[in-house]
């Protein structure tokens, strides 16, 4: 038997954190975006419509399942459940359950939604990744309990699988974006070494409050949605309290290239469960450019990913044509749209 206990109130997070936080490492989702903090800190930034947290427990209380979503009224599209982040600022989201309790798990969530239809009109539960057993599993046990289903395409997450040595990362490029590496890395290397260029990662010594703003200030200079983007208070908001909560349980790694003292290009990236994700990105477009900043930080990310023997660097969502230059493979994330059929 699973017991299901919904919260409509925010101080939800404060009471299910220690169980949460446990839950997640015995989960097929283990990411940060379905970590305690990232749920946390995007509900206290946005909190776009009314919380509906579930919390699935065995027989002997323990926490097997989190369904942590919110009902957005929409003046068109109606009421819909959605997962708490959805869908701009968090690439991957999905239930949290207990690998050993998928079935009961998916099944009492899908009982508890059929039951209480008279709160929502329908399920959008977006950026699901095409590995997740959601897709197929919760799925089907919708339509068993009456409801109407549709599975879309949203995106594409393009990733590099990472080989042992980063030579081998390189070898693996195409020849034209293989030659322009190397020959953009030399360059940077003849550079750091008359010590007019290096680059550095955050950690405990620095700031944090100070790199924040500096990290922002290049992501505004580095394009004209960036900055249009970060006049939304909210989005400050949700990336400064963030941070220094990723910085605090090691996940952060916000890397800056810097040219004589000067910060200009910038990687907003988490280290998590062995992959590094890239979240973010700045970079000042003036007077460096034959630096080529944006692409040797990152190369630098991806050697120092493979010194760390990291095995995913994951681009996240989005098509840009630099991911595919160096590497990456497309992989899907998808969105169910559900109703219950009256």
């Amino acid at each position: 038997m699973i017991k299901v206990t919904a919260y409509r109130e925010a101080s939800a997070f404060d009471e299910l954190r220690d169980d949460w936080i446990d839950l997640l490492t015995r989960s097929h989702t283990n990411t940060i975006f379905s970590t305690w903090e990232w749920h946390k800190y995007w509900w206290e930034a946005y909190h776009p419509g009314d919380l509906w947290i579930l919390a699935l427990r065995a027989n002997d209380d323990r926490l097997v399942g989190i369904a942590s979503m919110f009902i957005e009224h929409n003046e068109t599209e109606g009421r819909n459940v959605r997962f708490v982040g959805c869908e701009d600022v968090t690439d991957y989201l999905d239930f949290v359950i207990d690998r050993d309790c998928m079935e009961p798990v998916y099944t009492a969530i899908a009982e508890y939604l059929a039951e209480n239809d008279e709160h929502y009109d329908q399920l959008m539960l977006c950026n699901i990744p095409e590995v997740s057993p959601t897709l197929e599993q919760f799925n089907h046990i919708l339509q068993d309990q009456s409801f109407t289903t549709t599975i879309n395409q949203q995106d594409v997450c393009p990733v590099i699988e990472l080989p042992d040595k980063f030579e081998d990362y390189v070898s693996a490029l195409d020849k034209r974006e293989r030659h322009e590496v190397r020959r953009k890395m030399r360059r940077a290397e003849g550079q750091r070494k008359m010590g007019a260029l290096d680059w550095y990662i955050v950690d405990e010594s620095h700031d944090i409050d100070e790199e924040v703003e500096k990290f922002l200030k290049l992501m505004a200079a580095s394009h004209p949605e960036k900055a249009e983007f970060l006049t939304d208070q909210q989005h400050v908001i949700f990336f400064k309290s963030l941070v220094p909560a990723t910085l605090e349980r090691g996940w952060l790694q916000l890397a800056f290239l810097v040219a004589n003292d000067t910060p200009i290009s910038a990687y907003l990236n988490f280290d998590y469960n062995d992959h590094i994700l890239v979240y973010n990105s700045g970079l000042d477009p003036e007077g460096y450019g034959h630096l080529s900043p944006g692409i040797v930080l990152l190369a630098y990310c991806i050697e120092h990913a493979i010194e760390l023997g990291r095995e995913v660097f994951d681009f996240l969502r989005g098509d840009e044509q630099y991911k595919y230059r160096m590497g990456g493979k497309d992989t899907a994330v998808k969105q169910i749209i559900a109703q219950v059929q009256k």
